[in-house]
């Protein structure tokens, strides 16, 4: 898809990836247009926009109502559409409540799907378009104490694959884009996790979870790096079905792949004391 002028609607764009995407794609010389989910965060957009030097706009919107995304889907019409939003859901599988997991679930797969499903009408008669949906390396390979946030990548990633070969002739690409550990404010919420955590029988496990958590966050990279490659998914001629971003992501991918999986488990169970 040739840049010009083309619409790109990105959710969850007041911080991290979602924020970066949205500033590159103005520079870009794109509508950039950025959901938020209420007018403080709308300002915290229009603030690093203007910082940059680039006009984005913003658009309130919860992505779990499904009424607001009609609306915000029918008013834009997106050439390409980002499903960013997301959050971190730290807790065991016995830890997390039906209510939580519901919510993750909605969030990170239900609304992706029904904003992809939205918008990719309009896009059907102009005969070209984009679906980017940011998963994670968590949306290949799994770790404890993570398992809803996997859960909705992996179903993602399930839902990206059969959608891109559905829609491949009427000029749709849907492309995943999976980061590895970037400074994003998802890494802020884990440690309010924890807190809530207290008491329970993974409480150690959790702490180490943290310690990991706060060890790698100096390394970690910039989102803008991963909006790069959001726009390069958008704007490319013949995007790549997956884009890997990060060493850390491509390691990690390499040691699922190969390494048996009595052995991972056994890494896995060593490195938080499980």
């Amino acid at each position: 898809m040739a840049p010009d002028r083309l619409t790109v609607l990105v959710t969850g764009s007041n911080s991290g990836i979602g924020l970066a995407t949205v500033l590159e794609a103005a520079r870009g010389g794109l509508r950039a247009v950025g959901t938020v989910r209420s007018e403080a965060k709308a300002e915290v957009v229009q603030a690093a926009a203007r910082e940059a030097g680039v006009e984005v706009e913003t658009a309130l919107v919860d992505v779990t109502d499904a009424d607001a995304c009609v609306e915000v889907v029918d008013r834009y019409r997106p050439d390409a559409l980002v499903n960013n939003a997301g959050f971190s859901v730290t807790g065991a599988v016995e830890d997390v409540s039906d209510d939580e997991a519901r919510r993750a679930l909605e969030t990170m797969v239900l609304a992706p799907a029904r904003l992809a499903r939205l918008a990719i009408p309009h896009m059907r008669e102009r005969g070209r378009g984009r679906v980017v949906n940011v998963s994670s390396i968590f949306g290949r390979a799994t770790a404890p104490l993570n398992g809803w946030y996997q859960a909705s990548k992996h179903a993602l990633e399930a839902l990206s694959d059969a959608l891109r070969a559905e829609v491949a002739r009427d000029g749709i690409a849907v492309v995943l884009v999976e980061p590895g550990g970037f400074r994003t404010g998802i890494w802020d919420e884990v440690e309010g996790d924890v807190e809530e955590l207290a008491g329970s029988r993974y409480e150690a496990a959790y702490r180490r979870t943290l310690g990991l958590s706060r060890l790698s966050e100096p390394v970690m990279g910039d989102p803008s790096r991963v909006a790069k490659v959001i726009m390069r998914a958008v704007t490319a001629r013949r995007p790549r079905a997956r884009y890997l971003v990060g060493v850390d992501a491509r390691a990690f991918a390499l040691a699922e792949g190969l390494t048996p999986t009595a052995v991972t488990d056994r890494v896995k169970r060593f490195t938080l004391g499980l």
